[in-house]
């Protein structure tokens, strides 16, 4: 069995880009609306839910925390339609991302990329972008997500087997800093 220990990269869109987008406030388009009483954050990133009929929805989810060590056992890409992840809550959590192997069919697992995002960042997942479930670093927290319903099978998912690959309470202190 393979080991592997990730190293966790601070979240920005230029180090995310080729897997979707991140959501921030940071860099994003004002607008001041409603008599000047409320300001507007412009597209912060684009829902593409299209395909097959697909509309898009808006869920709460809420993820716990999982033993340290983190373990990753599980990818998974939504190939009809991108999905966006928010916290609700100003905590960091962690997303877990790879591209896909030759044939496009499964990730490829050498490609994987472990990223800490601020409790004000959120993520788009580019359509059929492998990533892991949520991982979140406090008891629990709940983030505003926004994806695709409809026909269609948009879930894909492949075990992690014969390889441990973790992220440990060591690396999660060491990665708060710009890398």
């Amino acid at each position: 069995m393979g080991q592997q220990k990730l190293k966790i990269r601070t979240l920005s869109q230029k180090n995310f880009s080729s897997y979707g987008e991140v959501i921030e406030l940071k860099g994003a388009e004002e607008l001041v609306i409603n008599q000047g009483t409320t300001t507007r954050f412009n597209a912060l990133a684009l829902v593409d839910v299209g395909e097959e009929g697909g509309v898009p929805i808006i869920s709460i989810f809420e993820g716990k925390r999982r033993p340290d060590p983190i373990k990753l056992v599980l990818m998974e890409r939504h190939p009809l339609g991108s999905q966006a992840f928010f916290p609700l809550s100003n905590h960091g959590w962690i997303v877990v991302v790879c591209k896909s192997n030759s044939s496009g069919e499964k990730p490829d697992l050498s490609t994987i990329e472990c990223f800490y995002a601020r409790g004000d960042q959120g993520v788009s997942y580019l359509k059929g972008t492998w990533h892991h479930p949520l991982i979140v670093l406090e008891a629990s927290q709940k983030f505003l997500v926004v994806d695709r319903q409809g026909d269609g099978c948009n879930l894909n998912e492949f075990s992690i087997e014969n390889l441990d690959i973790n992220i440990g309470p060591d690396n999660l202190i060491n990665s708060m800093s710009i890398d």
